[in-house]
């Protein structure tokens, strides 16, 4: 396994920019699979959000769907094959979105895990949160405007707990999911790397993660808009991670 490439520049606002460039016209080329690969994760949402709303909690679809942030980095992998295809004039179908994730090295899997128990975390605390805040009484999606004191408190403080573990997910896998995906590091040195990435260009990155924030957890909760934001999102990443990491970019693939 090559080791992964040292980041000796940084990236600015411009690199940002063309890889949103990159992203809808992969978007746009893979429309079919990319959509039909979104919608099985818009239909857990859709699901989440008729859940919330049948127990009378909707003020937890917010942390619900910003939980996605947590476990989405490793949903990455099928556009990533998706794209690898695209990118080689081929024709990529719903299958190859699934072999993306059997090509996939253990490490990847342990990334996956370590996720799912961040999300896990989230989901407890921010019920947690939800009991003292707003308490059992019932408040339907039809009651949230005008929201009362006690809901707008924990939305407010659900936000800022949940982003912590976002920032902390992102910096660890923002580029350690590409890294171990296409065998370019071992899982240390990917993290590593990863890291090093995101602080080395700390405030495009920041800006780039509040972007990929505001985007996936709006178009969650307008779930239409999912069917296009993900995919769009997903492909500017792998742009983001080729720009930064041009050699070998798809090797092992």
């Amino acid at each position: 396994m090559k080791q992964a490439a040292l980041v000796t520049s940084t990236f600015g606002p411009g690199a940002v920019s063309r890889a949103l460039n990159v992203g809808w016209d992969l978007f746009c080329a893979t429309r079919s699979v990319s959509v039909t690969y979104a919608m099985i994760f818009a239909i857990f949402g859709l699901i989440t959000i008729f859940t919330v709303e049948h127990l009378g909690t909707a003020p937890m679809a917010l942390p619900l769907a910003g939980g996605f942030m947590l476990v989405g980095p490793i949903l990455l992998v099928g556009y990533f094959r998706v794209a690898d295809i695209a990118l080689a004039n081929g024709s990529p179908r719903m299958g190859d979105t699934l072999s993306g994730f059997r090509s996939s090295p253990r490490e990847l899997w342990a990334v996956a895990a370590v996720s799912m128990l961040f999300y896990l975390i989230w989901i407890t605390d921010a019920a947690t949160l939800y009991g003292f805040m707003v308490g059992s009484l019932p408040t339907p999606i039809a009651k949230l405007l005008p929201a009362d004191q006690s809901v707008v408190s924990f939305v407010v403080w659900s936000s800022v707990m949940g982003s912590v573990l976002a920032f902390i997910i992102f910096a660890t896998t923002a580029f350690t999911v590409p890294l171990l995906y296409y065998r370019r590091a071992g899982l240390v040195p990917a993290i590593i790397t990863s890291v090093k990435a995101v602080f080395a260009n700390f405030f495009v990155a920041i800006g780039w993660a509040l972007l990929l924030a505001v985007a996936v957890i709006g178009s969650i909760l307008i779930l239409p808009l999912f069917l296009v934001v993900f995919p769009v999102m997903a492909f500017a990443s792998h742009a983001l991670y080729r720009e930064l990491f041009p050699d070998g970019a798809a090797s092992g693939s």
